[in-house]
């Protein structure tokens, strides 16, 4: 093979080579202009587009704009006004900071810079190809123009898909800025239409108008069917801030298409996060269905590393442990509110919309403390839950549930009066007293009928009471991992080992985490240099596929925190616990065994789904009703 020398390579192959990075397809252009515009100060922005953006890309911003004298500059790689040492790129505050995206457009397409600062009194147009500077009108601002994006690198443009393709990804880059900067206006148009436009929010405070700009992008069927998102995870360098808002179960997807994550106002997609909020919808999401969420993360710009791929959409956490926890637990603790008391609305004086004064204190103070989004778990157990013993055993029978039940009725209804049953109370004030309603029948033996104000609920009995005796079981291991330090779940030894051939990283990763597997009930210890055995696993788990269970346990020990998987294990197996000992269906049950079902479920966390993920109670509103009769027609 003949010797070839090593040479250095001529700048415009560089900055073509370095394109390939940075440069993907229109739509990365798009991506990295209007950062470079939201850098700048611009407080609106509009994007042209031709042919899906191949034609042409021109951006628009009412920013500060560049200087005459830097617009040369301002093409060059690696040519950047926003960091000067390495103490600024450790804690970088804009959204471009690497000085290549520029360098990298004008050595593929045909670039054009026109720009104006408020220190002169004419825009100047720079030509991005010979380097000519002309006069030009233009308010205060900057115009970059792409033409003929891929036209030195004919290769790459047969990469591209069709133009309606290139244009939709276009338009999603564009509305990844909208979502995160709800005080700047976008406006895209494509071939001289207008396609979509979001003004600048301006609200009483930051969520009034990021919720105004959500609303403004995914329309209103998105907010009533989401949830708030604000809580504060503490950590040693700084809180973290989680904000935005979480879709509801019911509104899960069958692609992950509509979940965006921010870090400090930057779009990013990690697998830390993503694996964090999908924790938190585990225990109410059916089957394979994706979460729809808009999370904001907010932490010091130095606990993440955002220079780790030219595009900037990956980034690196100091801890993704604190990070980890932070968002499952915000939005775990947004999706834990039922559904059901979110309709009751809180007076100035402390007192709900439209209470009856004649209701029993304890029904006020647990409705107020729904509406404002608390519920006492501690007072709801001692007044829903009559049959305490019941939080001792593993299992829960029909025969334990009927005396819960029927305890229910007779120590909560006494104080409508001592010759008055629960039923006759229910039926003297009005259904809207308790959100879920007021129980009228028992359908097929499956379903309870209930009348609320807005029109009918219908309850699956076997679902909703699954999910009450399930949280009622974590509470129970929770107080008991408070109380005897860690907890751990009862395992059986095998009486002939299960070997298996095992990875160098299952290996290490099953002597690393032996304390973990313990608590998990699994024995797996090495067997030979390249074999691990498994000796034991949990009781409940003895009839299950026992070097599967290991293998799938180490693989999420290795990639996850050792907490988060030991707690869905735990829920795993309490989960099937509570499905066994909820009542069954074509159970008979009296009007007062379905109200104090009901009321147990507006006392309960995740109500609205069963531990599968399935619905557990449906609305029909008057109108819908109605509709059906055509009445009013």
């Amino acid at each position: 093979m003949q010797r070839r020398p090593i040479r250095e390579l001529p700048d415009e192959l560089i900055s073509q080579i370095a394109a390939g990075e940075v440069i993907e397809r229109p739509a990365s252009v798009v991506r990295e202009l209007v950062d470079n515009a939201l850098d700048a100060g611009a407080t609106q922005i509009t994007v042209r587009l031709s042919a899906g953006g191949v034609r042409l890309i021109a951006v628009e911003d009412d920013g500060i704009g560049i200087a005459k004298e830097e617009l040369a500059i301002a093409l060059k790689r690696h040519a950047t006004s926003k960091i000067s040492s390495l103490e600024d790129l450790e804690s970088v505050g804009t959204m471009g900071f690497r000085g290549e995206a520029l360098a990298a457009i004008n050595s593929i397409a045909d670039c054009e810079l026109t720009s104006r600062t408020a220190n002169h009194a004419t825009a100047h147009v720079l030509n991005g190809g010979t380097g000519e500077m002309s006069l030009a009108a233009r308010m205060q601002g900057t115009t970059v123009a792409v033409k003929e994006l891929f036209y030195s690198t004919p290769a790459r443009r047969k990469f591209l898909k069709t133009d309606a393709t290139e244009l939709a990804h276009c338009i999603e880059a564009v509305r990844r800025h909208a979502l995160v900067r709800d005080d700047v206006g976008f406006a895209i148009w494509h071939d001289g239409k207008l396609l979509e436009q979001w003004r600048a929010c301006v609200g009483d405070t930051l969520e009034a108008a990021r919720q105004q700009r959500l609303r403004d992008v995914f329309g209103d069927e998105f907010i009533q069917q989401s949830v708030q998102v604000a809580y504060e995870y503490p950590t040693a360098h700084g809180n973290i801030r989680v904000t935005g808002r979480a879709g509801l179960p019911d509104f899960a997807r069958s692609r992950a298409d509509q979940q965006f994550c921010y870090i400090n106002q930057r779009y990013v997609r990690d697998k830390v996060v993503t694996h964090a909020a999908r924790s938190a919808y585990e225990d109410v999401l059916h089957g394979h269905r994706q979460p729809v969420y808009v999370l904001y993360i907010e932490m010091l710009p130095s606990r993440v590393d955002v220079n780790v791929h030219p595009t900037k959409i990956e980034v690196r956490f100091r801890d993704g442990r604190e990070v980890h926890q932070a968002v499952r637990h915000a939005v775990e603790k947004s999706l834990a509110t039922p559904r059901s008391s979110s309709g009751a609305k809180l007076l100035p004086n402390g007192t709900l919309q439209n209470m009856n004064p004649d209701l029993p204190v304890f029904q006020q103070k647990y409705m107020i403390n729904q509406a404002v989004g608390v519920v006492d778990n501690a007072y709801v157990a001692i007044k829903y839950i009559a049959n305490q013993e019941l939080l001792a055993s593993e299992t829960l029978h029909a025969s334990d549930v009927a005396r819960d039940w029927h305890g229910f009725s007779q120590a909560e209804f006494k104080p409508f009066g001592n010759n008055e049953s629960a039923t006759d109370a229910g039926s003297r004030h009005d259904a809207s007293i308790w959100p879920l309603g007021r129980a009228i029948a028992q359908l097929q033996g499956i379903y309870i009928l209930a009348e609320n104000a807005q029109g009918l609920v219908i309850v699956d009995m076997h679902a909703a009471h699954e999910r009450i005796v399930y949280e009622r079981l974590k509470a129970q291991w929770t107080q008991v991992a408070t109380s005897e330090g860690k907890s751990k779940l009862s395992s059986q030894p095998l009486l002939i080992p299960h070997t298996f051939a095992a990875t160098p990283l299952e290996i290490n990763t099953a002597q690393e985490c032996t304390d973990t597997l313990l608590q998990l009930g699994l024995d797996v210890s090495p067997f030979s240099a390249k074999t691990l055995a498994v000796r034991a696993v949990p009781s409940t788990l003895a009839q299950g596929d026992a070097v599967e269970l290991a293998r799938s346990v180490l693989a999420e020990l290795a990639t996850h925190d050792a907490a988060s998987v030991i707690q869905r294990a735990q829920n795993e197996i309490l989960a099937t616990m509570a499905c066994h000992g909820a009542v069954r269906a074509n159970r008979k049950l009296n009007l007062d065994e379905m109200n104090a079902l009901l009321r147990q479920m507006e006392a309960t966390e995740r109500s609205d789904q069963c531990n599968h993920g399935r619905p557990t109670w449906r609305q029909i509103s008057i109108k819908e009703l109605d509709a059906l009769f055509m009445r009013g027609k």
